[in-house]
């Protein structure tokens, strides 16, 4: 996979680096692809054992690894170090992850012995950072139901809000380790990738700034309230979490269990209860990904529901900005939302355990993954993949299709690759592997120094003709590139435009600027090679839109976005160059109801939905 697929056919010219204490082997690693392991050491505490460092040094004196593959590793890892500039005083780490104390160990590993200096400098970097990220939250949230226009909302209406997800966590945004738990805004996942939260703008604070009569319950749990006025509007804020497997967080090890695609924190108990005491019910959903809604989404009190999905830190104004008519919701889904665990692949519903008893996907399905597996198997999801409202409406005219690139059943040869560079592979003398004499080391650092003693019989082991087992098939010849192959992310050819479709869309609401999503999907030709009924081949957003204001959206197909993976060639084909593949134009996977066709040039509007 490294070698063949990411560094040949991808064309990758960067490093592979292994996670965290996820390298496995010694020579078997270096030899399948990999160029840097993290941090090095083989567990925690780190007490200074290492599948590489002396031992790759070891390796490449005895012959085991081959000076091409150390050349390769140094060389991938030297050209990324130049090429983001940092041959060329390029500044110093001024911070340090797991501390926030100005003072510290400059070794980490190497306590007690480590000697102390400054490890935070507390540069301020944040410019207007905030309204990016704001923006990234209000445009993500997608309106799925939206009954009567209940929303949005006035200022002025008497609002109760329910669930503990609307407010920062009591004890901190950042209590929890690597925010390994789901306690308030669900701003983001848990795990090593994780960063500090600068702050946390959440719902309730910014519910509170805009409207006059607002009230809050800080429950999971459905509280005594007073008895609830006709014109009340009472927002249910419900989470479901994920993240690394290195925390389990509420029986969670990573992933959610496969039987919890579900709220968290008796959500679907909690919008029930809410919605059989007050007649206008929103529902905000912060989630990692889709969770069932069938329990309460028909109830009729019931009315609207907002996913937020992980709004980070500015949770609050942008939700704010939706809810009271500031900003008309534009997201879209980007997973389907099932009526059933058991409508999903087997590789969601039944997770096999793997050698080290996580979870394990070995990924049967092939291509068929969320809408592509339900469109296979004639499954209707109470929401679908693109789905997303809006407070206005669009509708998508003119359309049109041009030829940009005439295809051929394989695409042009690529263009020929720069030589590889002329390192020397000769295996260097023994003393170049022992450490140089005067030398200091830091306790427990890793370092890729043998002992003179270790240096020289890997030399004698060479020499002896002792060999190491190599996993079949495994070559020290360089392979040759492969047809796909040609530069980074493969043939530059297969990503010439074969086709362009342009629609244009007009904003046909009266009172609210909002922005449409235009999505393309591929229908393969009939007769060919098995293919998903549909697949998402390019979508866009529109501008902001005023009532009665249009765009012309001009969307792109590729060769690529035609073509299969022919497993005997090892390339891309287009299967019928000549054919008639159906772009549908649309702005959901099963609100497709225009279609234009790449043999005759024609378009359709006013057709069934292909799914």
């Amino acid at each position: 996979m490294i070698n063949g697929v990411l560094k040949n056919e991808l064309g990758f010219q960067g490093f592979v680096m292994s996670d965290w204490f996820s390298q496995m082997s010694g020579v078997d690693a270096a030899i399948a692809g990999l160029d840097m392991a993290m941090p090095g050491d083989t567990q925690v505490p780190l007490f200074g054992y290492s599948y590489w460092m002396y031992d790759l040094t070891r390796s490449v004196l005895n012959g085991s690894v081959p000076m091409d593959r150390l050349n390769d590793m140094t060389t991938r890892i030297v050209a990324t170090w130049i090429k983001f500039g940092q041959d060329k005083g390029f500044p110093k780490v001024n911070f340090h992850l797991l501390s926030n104390d100005a003072v510290g160990d400059l070794y980490q590993a190497a306590w007690p012995f480590s000697p102390r200096g400054v490890i935070n400098e507390f540069v301020q970097v944040q410019a207007d950072h905030n309204l990016v990220a704001r923006e990234v939250a209000q445009d993500a949230i997608t309106l799925l139901k939206n009954n009567g226009s209940l929303l949005p909302i006035a200022t002025s209406r008497s609002i109760k809000v329910f669930g503990t997800a609307a407010q920062t966590n009591p004890d901190g945004p950042n209590a929890c380790d690597f925010r390994s738990c789901n306690k308030g805004v669900l701003g983001m996942g848990w795990g090593s990738g994780v960063v500090d939260y600068m702050y946390i703008d959440d719902p309730i604070g910014a519910l509170r700034k805009r409207a006059g009569n607002v009230e809050y319950f800080a429950t999971d749990n459905f509280p005594r309230v007073p008895t609830p006025n006709a014109n009340d509007v009472a927002i249910v804020f419900i989470t479901s979490d994920s993240g690394e497997n290195s925390f389990t967080v509420e029986g969670n090890n990573g992933d959610r269990n496969s039987a919890g695609l579900r709220a968290w924190h008796n959500g679907d108990r909690l919008v029930k209860d809410v919605a059989a005491a007050y007649s206008n019910v929103i529902v905000v959903v912060q989630t990692v990904g889709p969770i069932l809604v069938e329990e309460w989404i028909d109830l009729p009190s019931v009315k609207s529901v907002l996913f937020q999905h992980l709004p980070g830190q500015e949770a609050g104004e942008s939700l704010t900005n939706v809810l009271f008519g500031n900003v008309s919701p534009s997201g879209h889904l980007p997973y389907s939302i099932t009526r059933r665990e058991k409508d999903l692949p087997e590789s969601v519903t039944k997770l096999t355990g793997g050698s080290t008893g996580q979870p394990q996907d070995t990924f049967s399905e092939g291509l068929y993954i969320d809408y592509r597996y339900l469109n296979k198997n004639g499954i209707k999801p109470r929401f679908a993949f693109g789905h997303g409202l809006s407070y206005t409406s669009f509708n998508f005219t003119n359309p049109s299709i041009s030829a940009v690139t005439q295809l051929s059943r394989t695409p042009p040869a690529p263009p020929s690759r720069a030589p590889v560079l002329n390192f020397n592979q000769a295996i260097h003398p023994w003393q170049q592997g022992v450490v140089p004499a005067g030398f200091s080391k830091i306790f427990r650092y890793l370092y890729s120094w043998c002992t003179e003693g270790e240096a020289k019989q890997a030399v004698r082991d060479r020499e002896d003709g002792k060999k190491y087992p190599y996993p079949p098939g495994y070559t020290t010849v360089q392979p040759s590139a492969v047809p796909a192959s040609g530069a980074s992310g493969g043939n530059p050819r297969l990503f010439d435009v074969a086709f362009r479709v342009s629609v244009t869309v007009r904003n046909t609401g009266a009172t609210h600027t909002g922005r449409a999503s235009v999505q393309a999907y591929v229908q393969f030709p009939d007769g060919g090679p098995e293919t998903p009924i549909v697949q998402l081949r390019d979508f866009e957003k529109t501008s902001r839109l005023a009532p009665g204001g249009s765009q012309v959206v001009t969307l792109a197909l590729t060769r690529k976005d035609l073509s299969i993976w022919d497993v005997v060639s090892q390339n891309w084909i287009v299967p019928s160059p000549g054919g008639r593949y159906k772009i549908w134009i649309g702005d959901a996977s099963d609100r497709l109801f225009t279609a234009c066709y790449t043999d005759t040039g024609r378009c359709e509007s006013g057709l069934q939905s292909p799914v």
